[in-house]
């Protein structure tokens, strides 16, 4: 039967949002259903997804609009910027489901888990696809209570404290941009996204919002706290959903669609480079394995707002497409930790040493994703860095560009750090082994497309371009 790309659309976001509610009765009847069930709920949102890139691809777009009332109007919009993101964070979802398969198997609440990681992802497509600022804070919510539940899945009393300071960091930073959408509406008479200037008011709430749930400096300290959820969980958070929430909405607020005064294209970049500083100096001496890739997200998201505030379509481009290369990258550093954490059950790298002999895929997976993140090449991560670096510099932005450049070495230094403190030298727990297949060949897949969408960079590269071309707001 023929599908109308209004019904793709639809399928995307709601199949996941709809089919999350069934996982606990497909729990009921088999475990191994449960599972492949949740699976092709991520993977159909992807299919879905990857059926609206003609139309990205085109520069042109998809819109459903359902008049509501009091200004709050049910509106979809499959653009190209929203169909790269949907694309993005539902193949890296979907992996992570894949290696869940192992990583959970053993553990309790295993029917919430996958409901809530599919819920999770449905509410990222609503959010990525939704045209109207209220509609947009409504599934911005969901996340976050969907996030809440799984930090403190293994529900001891310090996970439990730790969940409980996401949600309300996050919480916290969403009312504060409520209160910005609603200054747009009493400017604008509408809460819809439509072209327009917004005043520095109305950019510093909802700033503040996209900030918290970003982790970004000052708001965080929530993140490396989080780490004490599942690993595939911190992978969701870092790499495919929750912290790039932030990013996504701040390129389709402040450049897909209004303009903002100058001031804020200096501001931003100073915020992103003293948050990649800081969270880099973290890093380098933390010793906490999950803690140490957390703070090196908060670092690498400070590149991602580096790019899209700068403003020109080098940079914009370069954050955009970091978003896909760090996606890939910090997803496998997650899921290699897990590995090492399920299998060690250690995760303080002083106590480590010398597992490249016994977990050599899981070394070598590490060591090509840390490639990536720290923009060798040709990996992925290198590309987009040039990109942003480049863009900044023809925009005048020298001495951030220059500061971008310590926060650069520092990724260099941390994460080689880890590498040697964990895989070389020698070994000082007898109990190391290699992950199951399936966990093992999760992160392989990651690795493989961290390095294919370097060597391949043209494909992506031309989408990105294609998105940048079509957009608005502060382009320049």
């Amino acid at each position: 039967m023929y599908m109308t790309q209004q019904s793709m659309l639809l399928c995307a976001v709601f199949v996941p949002v709809v089919g999350a509610f069934f996982l606990p009765i497909a729990g009921r009847i088999s475990l191994k259903f449960r599972n492949l069930f949740a699976l092709g709920l991520v993977l159909a949102s992807f299919i879905f997804s990857m059926s609206l890139l003609p139309v990205a691809l085109s520069g042109k777009s998809i819109l459903i609009a359902r008049q509501m009332g009091m200004g709050i109007n049910l509106i979809f919009l499959a653009d190209g910027l929203a169909v790269f993101m949907a694309c993005v964070s539902s193949l890296i979802s979907a992996i992570i489901i894949l290696y869940s398969f192992g990583y959970i198997s053993h553990y309790d609440n295993q029917n919430e888990y996958y409901s809530m990681v599919v819920l999770f992802l449905g509410s990222m497509m609503g959010l990525v696809f939704s045209a109207n600022l209220i509609l947009l804070y409504i599934f911005w919510e969901i996340t976050a209570i969907t996030s809440w539940r799984l930090i403190g899945f293994f529900r001891e009393k310090e996970h439990v404290l730790r969940a409980d300071k996401a949600f309300l960091v996050t919480f916290f930073g969403a009312v504060v941009m409520l209160i910005g959408f609603i200054s747009i509406y009493q400017t604008t008479g509408t809460f819809d996204l439509t072209p327009g200037a917004i005043s520095n008011i109305a950019v510093l709430l909802i700033l503040a919002g996209i900030l918290s749930k970003s982790a970004t400096l000052p708001f965080h300290t929530w993140l490396p706290d989080a780490g004490v959820a599942p690993s595939p969980v911190t992978a969701l958070l870092h790499a495919a959903i929750l912290v790039k929430i932030g990013v996504y909405v701040f390129a389709r607020i402040f450049i897909a669609t209004f303009t903002v005064s100058a001031f804020w294209h200096t501001a931003v970049p100073i915020i992103a480079v003293v948050s990649a500083i800081v969270s880099g100096g973290a890093a380098l001496v933390e010793t906490d394995l999950k803690r140490l890739i957390a703070y090196s997200t908060i670092s690498q998201i400070g590149f991602i707002f580096f790019g899209l505030a700068v403003g020109n379509t080098m940079a914009v481009a370069g954050g955009l497409l970091y978003i896909l290369m760090h996606g890939f990258a910090k997803a496998g550093l997650f899921l290699c930790a897990g590995i090492i954490e399920q299998n060690t059950k250690i995760r303080d790298i002083t106590k480590l040493g010398g597992l490249i002999t016994t977990m050599p895929v899981t070394a070598m997976a590490f060591l090509l994703c840390s490639f990536s993140v720290m923009g060798i090449p040709p990996f992925g991560g290198f590309f987009s860095k040039y990109m942003v670096f480049s863009g900044a510099i023809s925009s005048g932005q020298l001495w951030t560009s220059a500061a971008f450049l310590i926060a650069a070495v520092l990724t260099i230094l941390y994460l080689f750090r880890v590498f040697n403190l964990v895989f070389l030298g020698e070994p000082k727990t007898s109990r190391a082994k290699e992950g199951s297949f399936i966990m093992v060949a999760s992160v392989a897949i990651l690795t493989a497309l961290s390095l294919l969408g370097g060597i391949f960079i043209n494909y992506p590269f031309n989408f990105v371009q294609t998105i940048v071309s079509n957009l608005s707001g502060i382009i320049r």
